[in-house]
C-alpha cells in the first residue's frame, strides 16, 4: 500500500503539470501581446523620450 502512495505522488504531479501546460498554452494563444504590440510600445516609448523636456536647462 505504501508503494502505491509513493507512486501516486509523481502521477499527481504529472497530471497537474499537464493541466498547467495546457492552460499556459491556451492563455498565451489568446493573449493580445506579441512582437507587434511590443514594437508599438517601444515606438511610443521612444517618441515620449524624444519629446520630453525636463526644463533643467542642461542638454
Amino acid at each position: 500500500m505504501t508503494a502505491l502512495v509513493w507512486l501516486l505522488i509523481p502521477v499527481a504531479a504529472a497530471v497537474v503539470a499537464a493541466l498547467w501546460g495546457t492552460w499556459a498554452a491556451y492563455a498565451s494563444r489568446n493573449r493580445k501581446t506579441g512582437d507587434v504590440s511590443e514594437l508599438a510600445g517601444y515606438a511610443r516609448f521612444r517618441e515620449a523620450m524624444e519629446r520630453s523636456d525636463t526644463g533643467s536647462g542642461v542638454s
